[in-house]
């Protein structure tokens, strides 16, 4: 569960390569692409260009380097040739990446074209309320902080947070302890120490929290079949405080407290 200083290195160097996967995609025209030609080209530039592995790809059983979440989808969305992504749409795409024998995961919710405003606003509260997850991490704390600076956020702005999925600790092996639940309540839970790294990925949803799975084992969808979003960022516990592991360019310096 904890790890070494040079071990969190080496995470924070798939963090780096895995962020700039993102940055690829941000130069991308993602509408009109299908989510199968997207996940192509992120394989390809994890391997050719990073020298590095997708980690998804063969876990579990699975085929894909990504997943890719459309509108009501909220998370594990299977890449399809036969699933282009259109105007108004929103897409979380939940990558992760091996380097050097330890892994990093993100994810990233995506606008296609000219999206309503009420997709927008949940977009935003998602990301919004993954940060206040994060900024509640820091030596002494307890998960329950984490989860309830997420719900918290949520419920303010009109959303529900989904209970079947969580963070999860991460390193060598993709899923590790802890589980970081994006609910609950403050003083309650696992006291976080110093180098314990772990992933805080919220979804939100416009409607209730229910969901369900659908038969292909893999796509869970929202139960009323309202939008859903979702942010994810690998982060590390420090001495004072975060340090966010997976941090993108176009986040500036936020990820370090």
């Amino acid at each position: 569960m904890i790890k070494t200083p040079e071990e969190i290195e080496v995470m924070a160097e798939a963090g780096r390569l895995l962020a700039s996967v993102f940055g690829m995609i941000d130069t991308l025209v993602l509408e009109g692409m299908s989510t199968l030609a997207v996940n192509d080209r992120v394989e390809r530039y994890i391997v050719d260009d990073l020298s590095a592995r997708p980690a998804s790809k063969g876990q579990y059983g699975y085929e894909f380097a990504l997943n890719a979440s459309i509108n009501q989808v909220v998370c594990h969305g299977v890449p399809s040739a036969a699933d282009s992504l259109r105007d108004g749409d929103i897409v979380n795409f939940d990558i992760t990446l091996e380097k050097n024998g330890f892994i990093a995961d993100s994810s990233k919710t995506y606008l296609i074209g000219e999206v309503h405003p009420a997709a927008r606003r949940l977009v935003q509260a998602t990301y919004e309320a993954m940060w206040q997850g994060i900024r509640a991490v820091r030596p002494g704390a307890r998960l329950g902080d984490i989860g309830f600076a997420i719900e918290r956020h949520a419920k303010r702005n009109g959303y529900s947070v989904v209970h079947d999925y969580c963070g999860h600790g991460i390193g060598r092996e993709m899923h590790e302890d802890p589980q970081i639940l994006h609910f609950g309540k403050p003083n309650t839970g696992l006291t976080l120490r110093e180098g314990m790294v772990f992933t805080i990925e919220p979804m939100l949803n416009r409607g209730r929290r229910g969901v369900k799975t659908e038969a292909d084992g893999w796509t869970v969808v929202t139960r009323d079949g309202t939008l859903s979003a979702q942010f994810e960022h690998t982060v590390a516990v420090t001495a004072t405080g975060v340090r966010v592991l997976t941090l993108r360019a176009d986040e500036g310096d936020r990820g370090s407290k």
